[in-house]
């Protein structure tokens, strides 16, 4: 059920979301204001509680309150701390991307002029993937994403015998690698969300603090006042699940380093690096070679 309900979160849409929170409390005020009128605390001849009730409903009340606050806040700190290190990896594996790239133009050809070709194709479908909501078509993406990857290491292969005599060698394969554990390290992060029992929990507790106040609050501008109030636990709840997704939703990786690798190396094609450098030595220069 939890597990379901994790997946639900991540993949639904917002306003299905939305729906669900702002729902959930619409109805648990409406059974606490039908218990409370069953009760017979809701009729007009009503005098209300004496002053020792509304103080300890006050009390109740304020300690109710305070609990949702602190669980969204907690929970909140859980997603922005998951949305940042997403961030931060974006910015990593484009850092990686460029490098590899850099190096590759030490390469001698064919090779050279594969890899690139590589790099950029690889770098279009990372982009692509993560401006794609969750679905088929951004599985299709990964597993493409995985062929370029392996592609990547088997062009690197084929490309080792020529560079192994040159100490270039030993950091190229560091670029290459850096750049493949950037593609774990990026899945990682998608998969990395708020466990779904810590929203389950919130989600339940904040219907039943809508309960609660609907049944204790009194007085129409009490009422409105608590009513303000889930508006706002509501909304900040919404911004927490948000923040928690990788593609979908508002809030979304920023991929404009990955977008400026991406120009880079599509306005740098291997070409333009060799204004300076005869073909006949791009690998005998120890300046090249670091």
């Amino acid at each position: 059920m939890v597990d379901s309900f994790s997946f639900w979160l991540v993949t639904a849409p917002m306003w299905a979301v939305a729906a669900m929170i702002f729902g959930g409390m619409i109805i648990a005020m409406l059974v606490a204001l039908r218990l409370r009128i069953y009760s017979g605390r809701g009729r007009a001849d009503d005098p209300g509680g004496t002053e020792k009730e509304n103080y300890q409903q006050s009390v109740l009340v304020s300690a109710v309150m305070g609990l949702l606050a602190l669980l969204i806040g907690f929970t909140f700190s859980l997603a922005i701390n998951r949305f940042d290190t997403r961030r931060e990896n974006v910015v990593l594996e484009a850092n990686a991307i460029g490098t590899t790239y850099l190096r590759t133009q030490m390469l001698e050809e064919p090779h050279r002029t594969r890899l690139s070709k590589l790099l950029v194709d690889y770098t279009d479908v990372r982009i692509a993937a993560a401006l794609t909501d969750p679905g088929p078509e951004l599985s299709a993406l990964m597993r493409k994403s995985d062929q370029l990857n392996a592609r990547l290491w088997v062009a690197t292969v084929a490309a080792f015998p020529s560079m192994r005599p040159n100490a270039f060698s030993h950091s190229y394969l560091e670029a290459m690698n850096a750049l493949i554990d950037a593609d774990t390290i990026r899945k990682s992060g998608r998969r990395s969300h708020v466990p779904g029992i810590v929203f389950l929990v919130l989600f339940l507790y904040q219907f039943m603090t809508a309960g609660v106040l609907s049944f204790a609050l009194t007085g129409r501008g009490s009422r409105m006042t608590a009513i303000l109030l889930f508006v706002l636990f509501g909304s900040v709840l919404l911004l927490v699940v948000d923040l928690d997704r990788a593609t979908s939703g508002g809030i979304t990786e920023n991929q404009r380093a990955m977008l400026d690798v991406q120009a880079f190396m599509k306005a740098q094609p291997p070409a333009s690096f060799d204004a300076l450098v005869a073909p006949a030595h791009r690998l005998t220069s120890e300046e090249d070679q670091m």
